[in-house]
């Protein structure tokens, strides 16, 4: 459900409503074409303005001449000099439905005796609508749309749009002649602008229309100048203007011919079945185009049956536009529940009154992480508005401050994992917070276990996504220390698995009950502990017990563990979940051994970064042939590194270690330099 005026429709009298009604459009028309403050995403002020139409249509009396249904809207800022079109620039009537398509060709058909008519169909622009005046072929003034009548004076910044013509090309224009068209900005300008915005600590645009209209109305225009504004043209002023072309394909041709930019996407349909089938090409091809637009307009074609059917007060009768579903509206945040994924990040989700977005119900929405929440100024109980567009998830992007009554509240990430009580932590410098229930939380389980059980880390064969999805959705495995206490009975009950696969699959977790202690480390998917650090815990400490007992003081004394890890390594081990799932592995017989370093060994002291793709080891067994003779493995290089082992596509670290003067070698040197040692 979504607002209204302030007041409640409930209770109130046909005119109560309607002077309501006149009075909040008002105020929005107020911010959006005087203020360049739009409070309302447009779906919403159709709503209103519909509403407003049909009580005045049901009570005609009620009308008066200074309702919004009488004008077109907005009035021009006392900053600018006001300008009087030669001729009305009108609004066009919506259509929501094809049914509502399908009445406007009946009615259209219906007044000129036609069986059939042929429109021309061109895509509705999301831009800000101006008017420009040549005369002898020159751009003498320009002005925006303001009440329909009179508008604002903003020559000066249309004229540092490089896509509207100083002069006209050729020679067959009239002496005088009123232009129109649509200012917009195109979607990746947008994006870079409002980055630009955001780096020199500026509020950014809302939206491509808002950075454009904004950009219009600077008084300074070396402003507009830096704003990447597009002009797309749709029409001329004076309807009687160039009477030698019958149709208004040939007139935008002919405004093409001159300079201007015209929509390639436009195209001459006839019947509804045209209609309908342009409507659906460009609401496909909406996604991809490099602008946004809010749906498609028809005009009948012929321009004598244009004049035939002309107008009624606000709009032609020969035009409409059939807009999209809006793919931002507003509703209320009801709640901020927080979602535990696989790999223990915690994201927090707005629950929302149900909403129609971009042709779907809205019901939730991702908000990334707390400091976006901050960033936005989000509280629970906010009227918001929604945005989707096409597939993507549905995006809060902002909330409405006028529309606060006191009780809403802030939102404050957990301490304690909702899923299972562990401690939430969140890594300094990092805008993710994570349980710390790594091997116990049920929404980790899965890929806890596939983690433990990965070629790299215990490496047990056949245990693969599919039998991990059955072993842990069956109950079977609650924690990754379940799977040595798995039976072939247990097996034999899972899909596609035999008496042999099973007997496979047990001896393979038997095995892994002799992994050397880095992998062990590995397996137990510490946040920001790779197998690097992993190596170098295992040596440093030798035993699980002397690692899980370290405090961050004696943890930094290792190469490569500053404090962000550090802290990550005691959060880890001071989860009372994680100590009994490490207490139930020992019962099970999986301790994890460091691979003993051979004292004095002829690499003893030696530092070694491995980089790229080795022909006959893989660096984790590279590695482990370095360590065992005495070296050191790192995952950085550093002025501290003794040696870089380049494979093939080595990316980065070769060009480092050359710029710091590393002795770099391949994998044969290191196989080398191994038998040396090997030998002595």
């Amino acid at each position: 459900m979504n607002p209204g005026p302030p007041s409640s429709t409930e209770r109130l009298s046909p005119a109560a409503r309607i002077d309501a009604l006149r009075a909040e459009i008002a105020r929005l028309d107020h911010h959006y074409y005087v203020l360049d403050q739009p409070l309302l995403p447009d779906a919403e002020y159709d709503r209103l303005y519909s509403e407003l139409l049909a009580l005045e249509a049901a009570h005609p009396d009620l009308i008066t001449p200074d309702s919004p249904s009488q004008r077109v809207a907005g009035a021009p800022a006392p900053a600018f000099a006001a300008v009087v079109h030669d001729h009305a620039m009108r609004s066009l009537n919506n259509a929501f439905t094809n049914e509502a398509v399908l009445a406007f060709d009946r009615r259209c058909r219906e007044a000129l005796g036609a069986d059939t008519l042929a429109y021309l169909a061109e895509p509705k622009f999301d831009g800000v609508a101006v008017s420009l005046l040549f005369e002898e072929g020159r751009f003498v003034r320009g002005a925006t749309r303001g009440d329909g009548t009179q508008g604002e004076d903003i020559t000066a910044n249309l004229r540092t749009i490089r896509s509207i013509p100083l002069r006209l090309n050729g020679s067959d224009h009239p002496r005088r002649i009123e232009i129109r068209g649509e200012v917009l900005m195109f979607r990746a300008d947008f994006e870079r602008l409002n980055a630009s915005q955001l780096e020199h600590g500026l509020k950014p645009f809302m939206n491509p229309r808002n950075a454009a209209a904004g950009s219009l109305r600077q008084l300074d225009a070396s402003v507009t100048a830096k704003r990447p504004l597009r002009f797309f043209v749709y029409g001329v002023g004076d309807d009687d203007a160039l009477p030698e072309l019958a149709t208004q394909s040939a007139l935008i041709e002919r405004l093409a011919h001159w300079g201007f930019p015209a929509a390639r996407e436009r195209a001459v349909v006839s019947g509804p079945d045209g209609l309908a089938a342009y409507y659906t090409r460009m609401a496909t091809m909406r996604p991809g185009l490099p602008f946004a637009i809010d749906g498609v307009v028809f005009k009948v074609n012929a321009r004598a049956l244009q004049r035939e059917l002309g107008y009624v007060a606000r709009a032609p009768r020969y035009a409409i536009a059939y807009k999209f579903a809006p793919e931002e509206d507003i509703t209320r945040l009801l709640d901020i529940e927080v979602q535990v994924g696989r790999t223990g990040a915690l994201t927090p989700v707005a629950r929302l009154e149900p909403v129609r977005v971009g042709g779907v119900t809205v019901t939730n929405a991702t908000l990334h992480n707390e400091d976006e929440i901050r960033r936005k100024g989000l509280l629970i109980g906010d009227w918001v508005i929604v945005r989707r567009a096409g597939d993507v998830i549905p995006e809060v992007f902002a909330p409405l401050p006028e529309r606060r009554r006191g009780d809403e509240r802030a939102f404050v990430m957990p301490g304690f994992c909702p899923v299972c009580g562990s401690r939430v932590e969140r890594a300094a410098g990092l805008a993710i917070a994570r349980c710390t229930g790594g091997l116990y939380c049920p929404a980790q389980r899965k890929q806890a276990t596939l983690h433990f059980a990965s070629r790299r880390a215990m490496d047990i064969e056949g245990l693969g996504d599919k039998l991990v999805d059955q072993l842990v959705d069956r109950g079977h495995v609650q924690t990754v220390a379940d799977l040595y206490r798995l039976t072939a009975a247990t097996l034999a009950g899972l899909e596609r698995m035999g008496d042999k696969s099973a007997a496979r699959l047990l001896a393979a977790i038997d095995r892994a009950r002799r992994r050397p202690l880095d992998r062990f480390i590995f397996a137990l998917g510490i946040p920001q502990v790779g197998e690097a650090t992993a190596r170098d815990l295992a040596h440093q400490f030798g035993r699980i017990e002397a690692l899980m007992a370290a405090d961050a003081e004696v943890l930094q004394q290792i190469p490569d563990v500053g404090p962000a890890v550090a802290a990550s390594i005691v959060n880890f081990f001071a989860e009372p979940h994680n100590r009994d799932v490490i207490a139930q592995l020992h019962a099970a017989g999986v301790r994890g051994e460091a691979p003993p370093a051979r004292a004095g060994g002829h690499l003893s002291g030696k530092s070694f970064v491995l980089t790229g793709t080795l022909a006959h080891h893989g660096r984790a067994e590279a590695g482990a042939l370095i360590q065992a003779a005495g070296g050191k493995i790192s995952n950085t290089v550093s002025a501290k590194t003794d040696y870089l082992v380049a494979g093939e596509e080595p990316g980065t670290k070769l060009a480092k270690a050359k710029s710091l003067g590393v002795t770099v070698i391949g994998e044969n040197e290191l196989l080398e330099m191994l038998r040396k040692e090997a030998d002595g």
